[in-house]
């Protein structure tokens, strides 16, 4: 590839100084500004029916405004996860409810002057509700008998996704096994918020820090019965999201209250309420059947994933096939099928968290492949190398093409980097502690493309009359660099150095559409259009100076931030022209383009990792990490790693820790920080990066998605390492110190028998 000169460099991030010196302003960081303060009324039951709602003490406190029941909910039904009104998903969430499906479901609100006076109104509300049998169990709920808690839907949503032929040789070599993977809190350091207020022309403006402002727009406008053009949603600052804010949560009630009352309305969750009464990971149980010949060529794989989608629909069924098409993508597999289904428990919604069902599935099938491994007596490492996919492949599934998978050089540049071969071959050793090696490949998309879902965006950019430029579109920043990054893309296209390159985030009266920062589509697609449209732009200004400076255009060329006549040599600032062409030509500087991807090609990982096990406490520490990534090309290296760094991080809690715990009647154990123990600094090991750049079609200068696949692979890599030192075969997440001890025992009772 040749040097660029913004493009793979690790460019300074467009808010580091806001961020570092605490200047930048969340939305928890404004002043109310006179807004009235909102605070949820949460079912503390997880089925059942409101036939009492006494608000009255809450009533006759100073400051309260007004007391929201299940009697104020409008009335229409809606789905948190649509974005356009031809996607058929079962609308089934209410605003306010009257037959609460999990502990934390919204049953009304308080509105108050001021946070600690709603907090203390909600208290003094009465809710009588009659408790009903909750389903929480994720087989029970699927048993054919499960009657449906929903009236008039169906208890279990299945689909299917099969290619190939059934038949096995005799002499094949068959492993079956079952994984599950728990429910996870996304864990991001700001909690939900929202402000909604009415503005003039009665437009309804909504500030949340989300990850679709268009469908926090979508989704209002259907619910509040406004036409589209009166519901403006603003996306401000984002302290953390990884999927959890993707959905429609708080926004209803926010901007419902706000209509009722004509006044500023906040909601601000705190973090017991955002475990409770949010969204999760969806837990899964998954059973796979996965056949190879002798040599380890793998001859069919079958599936069958139970998915928890909690009480409502969101976008679980979603997440459910997205784990099924990733299946294809990963070995050369001649024959597959896998079968999800998408189960109601009366436990808290699940929906998009980084990843998208792929963290389940790689989980499921990656310790899956280590067992066959074992049961072939093949290094795991050889066993993949033997069936992953090559470079150009097809889908067999019928996805998009896989694009330059360099997944094989994945792995190749791991084992050595991380010595695999020798770590390998090394003893666990017999006493007290055993350590150990595993390694775990993965795939992930770059986009909607091939999906039901649609994937296009507009963007426009214009040169401003000082030669800077302005990107307007409807970018979403979640923190890990997404407006520096097509800064970056931007700045090499025009030879302009990024700090003179601003780029806007959505608001949607003012941006133009954009599906939102999800499906691991920024860098891929989003990063695309600026690149092509900054071509456009680049393309006319050089035909407008041209024109002012009646020369050909081909003579002309933009350097450093300036003009160049290549031929007389003669040179202009960028915003001397621009004023040069609005007074000769009257006419603006910029573009506007609507852009589409016609492919979606897969990202690749491979993680390594080293365990230390304590056999008397059955701790885990992970010693030593390894992640590789086929990124296609580093826009900015520094940037990647970071997200690489937090990803393992994510996946870390996944694979040791993190769960939340429900009771029989379906009361979350685990509801605050000191009971959900996630992975924290001083628990972090060394984690090396390598990056595979061998570019991507299609991607801006290559450059492809790293997001979500970065947490993906995690889990399983460290499942495979513990169980390669202790020679045991779990598959339940996480590895809880009393899993281990538990599986240790059961051993030992059974070899003393």
């Amino acid at each position: 590839m040749s040097e660029l000169k913004y493009v793979g460099h690790d460019v300074r991030r467009n808010d580091i100084v806001e961020k570092a010196s605490g200047r930048i302003k969340y939305l928890g960081d404004r002043m109310p500004g006179g807004a009235a303060h909102g605070r949820l009324l949460l079912s503390p039951v997880a089925r059942g029916r409101v036939v009492g709602f006494d608000a009255s003490e809450a009533e006759k406190m100073p400051g309260v405004i007004r007391v929201f029941s299940p009697q104020d909910d409008p009335g229409r039904t809606y789905n948190s996860a649509l974005f356009l009104p031809d996607q058929t998903d079962l609308q089934d969430h209410r605003i306010f409810t009257d037959t609460p499906l999990f502990v934390g479901d919204v049953v009304g609100a308080v509105l108050a002057a001021d946070e600690e006076t709603a907090r203390k109104a909600a208290s003094l509300v009465k809710m009588e509700i009659e408790e009903d049998e909750p389903l929480v169990d994720l087989f029970t709920a699927s048993l054919p008998d499960a009657l449906s808690f929903r009236e008039g839907t169906p208890q279990v949503v299945e689909g299917r996704i099969a290619y190939g032929e059934d038949a096995l040789p005799e002499d094949a070599v068959v492993l079956e096994t079952f994984v599950r993977t728990q429910k996870v809190h996304h864990g991001a350091m700001e909690n939900h918020i929202c402000e909604a207020r009415m503005e003039y022309g009665g437009v309804l403006l909504v500030e949340t820090p989300c990850q679709m402002a268009f469908t926090v727009r979508y989704a209002l406008a259907g619910l509040l019965g406004l036409p589209f053009n009166k519901v403006r949603v603003v996306k401000t600052p984002v302290g953390g999201a990884f999927g959890g804010k993707q959905e429609v949560v708080i926004e209803p009630q926010c901007a419902l209250m706000a209509l009722k009352t004509g006044l500023p309305v906040r909601i601000a969750l705190d973090r017991t309420q955002n475990i409770i009464a949010t969204r999760t990971r969806a837990a899964s149980a998954g059973y796979v059947k996965v056949a190879a010949d002798s040599q380890g060529n793998l001859l069919r794989r079958e599936m069958d994933v139970l998915v928890d989608a909690g009480a409502y629909a969101t976008g679980s069924h979603r997440v459910t096939m997205a784990m099924g098409k990733k299946t294809s993508r990963l070995y050369r597999i001649p024959s597959q099928s896998f079968r999800g289904r998408t189960v109601f428990t009366n436990t808290t919604p699940a929906g998009a968290c980084r990843g998208y069902g792929s963290p389940q599935i790689h989980a499921i099938t990656e310790i899956a492949m280590d067992l066959l491994a074992r049961k072939l007596e093949m290094d795991p490492a050889e066993l993949r190398l033997k069936n992953l996919v090559h470079p150009w492949d097809s889908d067999p599934a019928g996805g998009p093409p896989l694009g330059n998978a360099r997944i094989r050089d994945c792995l190749v540049r791991g084992m050595e980097a991380f010595r695999w071969n020798e770590r390998r071959t090394l003893p666990s050793g017999d006493g007290r502690f055993r350590r150990g090696v595993g390694l775990a490949c993965c795939t992930h998309g770059n986009g909607y493309y091939g999906s039901p879902y649609p994937d296009f965006m507009s963007m426009a950019m214009r040169f401003c009359e000082d030669g800077t430029v302005l990107v307007n579109a409807g970018l979403h920043e979640l923190g890990n660099g997404t407006l520096t990054t097509v800064g970056q893309i931007v700045a090499e296209a025009l030879d302009l150095p990024p700090e003179r390159i601003e780029v806007c985030e959505s608001d949607t009266s003012t941006t133009p559409f954009d599906v939102g920062c999800v499906a691991s589509r920024v860098t891929y697609v989003c990063g695309a259009c600026a690149l092509e449209l900054a071509e456009k732009l680049k393309a006319r200004f050089l035909e407008q100076s041209a024109r002012v400076l009646r020369i050909d255009a081909r003579h002309l060329a933009l350097r450093s931030a300036e003009l160049v006549d290549t031929e007389g040599g003669a040179r202009w600032s960028y915003g001397e022209m621009v004023c040069r062409i609005a007074k000769e030509l009257r006419e603006e500087v910029g573009e506007y383009l609507h852009f589409k991807p016609d492919r979606n090609p897969a990202s690749y990982g491979v993680h390594f990792a080293e365990t230390l096990t304590d056999t008397l406490t059955g701790m885990v520490e992970v010693t030593d990490y390894l992640a590789v990534h086929d990124v296609g090309r580093a826009i900015n290296p520094r940037l990647l790693r970071g997200q690489i760094y937090g990803g393992v991080q994510m996946g870390l809690g996944m694979a040791l820790s993190e769960e939340i715990v429900y009771d029989s009647k379906g009361r979350p154990k685990s509801a605050s920080l000191s009971r959900y123990t996630m992975v924290n600094a001083p628990s972090m090991p060394h984690v090396g990066v390598l990056l595979v750049e061998e570019g991507e079609p299609g991607g801006p200068f290559g450059g492809k998605s790293i997001g979500e696949i970065c947490t993906v692979p995690v889990a399983p890599a460290v499942v495979n390492a513990v169980n390669a030192s202790l020679e045991t075969s779990m598959t339940e997440l996480p590895l809880t110190p009393e899993r281990i001890l538990a599986t240790l025992s059961a051993r030992r009772e059974t070899n003393a028998g």
